[in-house]
């Protein structure tokens, strides 16, 4: 993940964003098949599958932004004439298109006659690829407004992170549908059954690219036990500091919940997902290399999570597992069902290797 011209990697990015969509793979797996009557905390094992959960999403959507922002910082060109901005900008209308396309309504790309109110809602939602889409943007902007106001990325990029856990409950307490179109509100509020609206989960977006820009201005910083001694120290302090907020409003509102969907939770989070930042650079600090099964992971998050949501939930065109065993497994069967998933993913990117190392030999034999 280093920029093209540098062959090291940064080996702890690489194998943080194989491990998160690998739990994401098996996290959608196990959440569409496990029946009602197994999904209880006193299970210890579902209770730990549960809490693990919960931090999938943020662990993806922080390294995307960690990955994009160090790509983009390390050509070390003016904003204007980087070509990373372009690319972005394509990026985020891929993902977006995809996404859209996921939740497709109709196998008519062109025919609209006889969708329903809900599937329309359902094509509106907004989902993960959006979310990491304006992600991207945002974070585009925000260098922008960085390079032309010349303030420093290292302060606008966390600033915007927690703008958008603080104004979460302003924005999402507001009926949007009534003042924007369903396509504008989903990206706003959770009510018309977005999962991932912008507020505030671009904010774990941006957390990652001011650790990507972090990364960037300190070269070679994670080759150091104090890099991520100091990942583990600021995680436990949002972990604290959401502890604090949560007593805090406790003291206004006794029936507030930490598990509300709240800064509270987000500021917690993030500061689990810079715990884990911390473990997996600890680790990789000894590695001289990364098997190229995770790399190959890593670098093909993009068609796993396309592939295997399809699978799992269908499409326009196509029946998903869901349809025919939603919720209705028991948990050895789920567990199996998980496992082959993954293994079909980890597969599927093998074939994708094996079939670009095989395409390159022909072009050079024809070539010769």
């Amino acid at each position: 993940m280093q920029p093209e011209n540098n062959k090291s990697r940064i080996l702890f990015i690489d194998l943080i964003r194989a491990f998160a969509v690998l739990m994401m793979v098996q996290g959608h797996t196990v959440d569409t098949l496990l029946a009602d009557r197994f999904r209880d905390t006193v299970y210890p094992a579902y209770s730990i599958w549960h809490f693990m959960r919960g931090l999938t999403a943020p662990i993806f959507m922080f390294s995307a932004g960690t990955v994009f922002t160090y790509l983009l910082k390390s050509n070390n060109l003016p904003f204007k004439e980087n070509p990373r901005v372009i690319k972005g900008i394509k990026r985020f209308l891929l993902l977006v298109g995809i996404g859209y396309l996921l939740r497709y309504p109709t196998p008519f790309l062109v025919y609209f006659k006889d969708i329903s109110e809900s599937q329309w809602r359902i094509f509106f939602a907004v989902d993960a690829l959006h979310l990491i889409g304006f992600g991207i943007l945002i974070t585009i902007f925000t260098l922008y407004l960085s390079d032309k106001f010349k303030v420093r990325e290292k302060i606008l990029l966390p600033t915007g992170a927690f703008l958008f856990f603080a104004l979460f409950p302003l924005v999402n307490a507001v009926n949007w549908i009534e003042h924007l179109p369903a396509p504008l509100a989903a990206y706003l509020y959770n009510g018309n059954g977005s999962l991932f609206p912008i507020f505030p989960w671009v904010g774990f977006v941006l957390a990652g690219a001011a650790l990507g820009n972090y990364l960037v201005e300190n070269p070679g910083v994670f080759k150091s036990i104090s890099f991520s001694g100091k990942l583990l120290g600021l995680g436990i302090i949002f972990v604290l500091v959401s502890f604090l907020g949560n007593a805090v409003q406790k003291n206004f509102n006794p029936e507030s919940n930490f598990a509300d969907y709240g800064p509270n939770l987000m500021i917690f989070r993030l500061g689990l997902v810079l715990v884990m930042n911390s473990i997996f650079a600890y680790f990789a600090m000894n590695l001289r290399s990364v098997p190229n099964i995770l790399l190959n992971i890593g670098k093909n998050t993009l068609p796993i999570y396309v592939v295997h949501l399809v699978i799992l939930y269908g499409s326009a065109w196509n029946l998903g597992f869901a349809f025919f065993y939603h919720k209705s497994l028991g948990v050895w069967t789920t567990i199996f069902a998980a496992a082959m998933m993954l293994t079909l993913m980890i597969s599927m990117v093998q074939s994708f290797q094996f079939v670009k190392v095989f395409w390159k030999k022909k072009v050079v034999a024809v070539n010769n």
